[in-house]
């Protein structure tokens, strides 16, 4: 029995030293995002099986420096080898069928390609961009030749401008859609005969404030010179069935890219990867946590990444029911994404085993494989779709197809397999809502924090909640407003009966002062401070509710508001709100007391509190009412908060100004001073902890030290 159970033993350990010998052999890591930028793993996707060199291929001589990949609709495989002047076509099984590189051209002259950068390949011509020829050389299927495209002639290109076609993408009426490497205006469109079209999709950088500044010394000529290169040139390009067109560009500043990134791509326009359609109108979809621009995780403060900044971004390719990837030639890594922006997978790493790339170059799909082109190892690593892959586009295919229940289906499949996967909860969630399920479709945009989708399911569920208690609705809304018209009707008269009455003030009149101070602030804040209208007492109680309503707005908001259901605690909020106003007073009074100004620093203080009541009065309602809001409804409810702060911005000013009788201009500057103050003080402040903080330490030491020596 001892033996039986050594031996047991002893396979068990075996089996499980092979098991983390193969995990630790694994080429790369899928993964995707969580909405706080951290990588998720996940099943691969994709798996190497094997890579295809120029031996296999059968040719004789190697493939060097090879730049694109293509592969047409018979699955024959194209390449472009640059350094060897031609195109290498390879059938279905990636053997060597035949290549392109002479020709007798339309003058009937021996003619050749000269480092051939791209090609596109439709039903029957063969597009190769003959990059150091300045030309496109078009041959039918068997590789005959047809036809030369000279640079377009036009007023928009300048005499003796270079024209170097990388690459090139061909829809089904015969439009040529070329970039080339030189020209910074955009894409080049041309018909099939050479005839110029125009230029669509431009890039635009950023201008520093520099070259703003310089930009009005320069003379008409060289702003000219200067604005050919506003744009910056795209890099790669391909087209789908529906012609919209998938461009890249890795010439964009890292600064750009980082600030798409954390703009959630609300603007494309610095975005590495563009969908444009014929005109060159950019209408690419992002709603995932993060725009597709390659890698996010270097953003994340835990990152700990030799290869730093953003993706370079340099190939583009489309895959079943409209994914798509894109290649980052820093890290050698593949994004493929869905047609809505979500990130459905990444993988790769740079490295010497089966899967693992040196230079990333190139990549294109071939039925259910993925093939990627190595441009430092000369050969191209064949990726085969796995289990998980396959029901990842089932349920994509269903999703497109309409067939939401089967969708639902594959989705859970997916979540079985991969529960962190936000995707399969957005493809439930939108299956459910397409099938009138909105109640139950909530709950996975939930999970996967959708607030966009779930805006357009709670707007439906909204509907017919109003439309079944619309009169209950209407009801309550008319009597707020009447109860807060009659609330400041009352506070009103109570004002302009004390204004008259004489006296001491009672702590209510002195809170209902307030009500009349925000509306009227001139003649409010002098009565404030010379007929005592109102009182310290009052005025700490408004910086109370101040806080309390901030607080509110950090727990109570709505899920929109708050989707991953952040909250606060009531000291962090007292402080946020009591500091900036202590150093105000602080500020404006040392610096009043220098320029003759007659308000104490308890009169300070009082017109600051005072000040403070526009912020609950707007931020409390609106943050209820941001519980029933949908996405599209947050940036009016962001408005009414905004306009909270500028009347409270200038109710201080105001309010400083007559408290100190000061005039305008002398109110204006010492503001300005105030602010300087406040600064001063914060740096004093942290210079004073700064020291503290070692003079503790130092004595630590020392009494740390005599007690070893004891």
């Amino acid at each position: 029995m001892k033996k039986i159970i050594s031996a047991v033993a002893m396979i068990c350990l075996i089996v499980m030293l092979f098991s983390m010998g193969a995990e630790a052999a694994k080429p790369y890591q899928t993964y995707t995002y969580s909405i706080n930028r951290e990588p998720l793993n996940s099943p691969d996707a994709y798996t190497p099986i094997q890579t295809i060199d120029s031996d296999y291929m059968g040719l004789k001589d190697a493939i060097d420096d090879p730049r694109d990949l293509f592969v047409d609709d018979k699955l024959n495989v194209y390449i472009a080898d640059a350094k060897n002047n031609r195109i290498v076509v390879l059938d279905r099984y990636y053997k060597f069928k035949f290549s392109i590189s002479k020709f007798i051209n339309d003058e009937g002259v021996q003619d050749e390609l000269t480092a051939p950068s791209g090609l596109y390949v439709t039903e029957d011509r063969i597009f190769v961009c003959d990059t150091d020829a300045n030309r496109i050389v078009t041959f039918d299927r068997d590789g005959n030749f047809l036809s030369i495209i000279l640079q377009p002639e036009d007023d928009i290109f300048d005499d003796g401008a270079l024209y170097k076609p990388v690459a090139i993408a061909v829809d089904k009426y015969d439009r040529l859609f070329i970039v080339s490497s030189t020209t910074y205006q955009g894409i080049i469109v041309m018909t099939i005969s050479g005839e110029f079209i125009g230029l669509v999709g431009a890039q635009a950088v950023s201008i520093s404030p520099i070259e703003i500044i310089w930009r009005r010394f320069m003379t008409d000529e060289m702003r000219a010179q200067k604005e050919e290169k506003i744009s910056t040139e795209f890099n790669n390009i391909t087209i789908d069935e529906d012609g919209f067109i998938y461009v890249t560009t890795s010439s964009i500043k890292d600064s750009d890219v980082a600030s798409f990134l954390k703009s959630s791509g609300s603007d494309g326009k610095y975005s590495p990867v563009k969908m444009l359609n014929a005109e060159g109108d950019e209408i690419m979809r992002r709603n995932g946590f993060f725009p597709p621009a390659g890698e996010i995780q270097y953003m994340s403060s835990k990152s700990t990444a030799k290869i730093t900044g953003p993706s370079k971004i340099i190939d583009v390719a489309l895959g079943p029911e409209k994914t798509w990837s894109i290649i980052d030639e820093k890290r050698s890594k593949i994004f493929t994404y869905d047609f809505d922006g979500n990130l459905l997978f990444a993988f790769g790493n740079k490295g010497e085993m089966l899967g693992n790339l040196e230079n990333i170059e190139a990549i294109a799909y071939k039925g259910d494989e993925m093939m990627v082109l190595d441009k430092t190892n000369d050969n191209i690593t064949i990726f085969k779709r796995t289990e998980y892959g396959n029901i990842l586009i089932q349920a994509l295919a269903n999703q497109n197809a309409r067939r939401y229940d089967r969708a639902v289906d594959d989705w859970q499949e997916i979540l079985k397999r991969n529960s962190n996967f936000d995707a399969a909860y957005i493809g439930i969630g939108q299956s459910l809502y397409r099938s009138g399920r909105y109640e139950e479709s909530l709950e996975y945009y939930k999970a996967a924090y959708d607030t966009s989708n779930y805006s357009n399911s709670y707007k439906e569920i909204r509907k017919e909640w109003i439309r079944k208690f619309l009169p209950l609705i209407v009801l309550i809304v008319v009597a707020v407003i009447t109860a807060f018209a009659l609330f400041l009707r009352f506070a009103g008269k109570v004002n302009k009966r004390v204004a008259t009455a004489g006296g001491k003030r009672s702590f209510g009149e002195e809170l209902l002062y307030g009500f009349h101070l925000w509306m009227h602030p001139f003649d409010g804040f002098w009565d404030l401070k010379h007929e005592h209208r109102g009182s310290l007492r009052a005025a700490l109680v408004y910086l109370v509710i101040t806080i309390l309503a901030f607080f509110y707005q950090a727990i109570g908001t709505g899920y929109v508001s708050n989707p991953q259901g952040s909250y606060t605690t009531i000291w962090s909020q007292s402080l946020s709100v009591l500091v900036p106003l202590l150093l105000f007073a602080v500020a404006n009074w040392c610096l009043t007391t220098l320029f003759d100004g007659e308000g104490s620093f308890k009169d300070i203080v009082v017109a600051i509190c005072y000040s403070l009541l526009p912020l609950p009065i707007i931020i409390i309602p609106t943050t209820l009412i941001s519980n029933w809001a949908i996405t599209k409804e947050l940036s009016l409810l962001n408005f009414l908060v905004t306009i909270a702060f500028i009347w409270v911005g200038i109710l201080i000013f105001f309010g400083t100004m007559v408290t100190h009788d000061y005039s305008l201009g002398k109110n204006l500057i010492t503001l300005v001073g105030t602010v300087a103050g406040m600064a001063f003080i914060m740096f004093l402040g942290i210079l004073f902890s700064t020291l503290l903080g070692k003079l503790i330490s130092f004595v630590t030491n020392i009494i740390t030290e005599i007690t070893y020596r004891m």
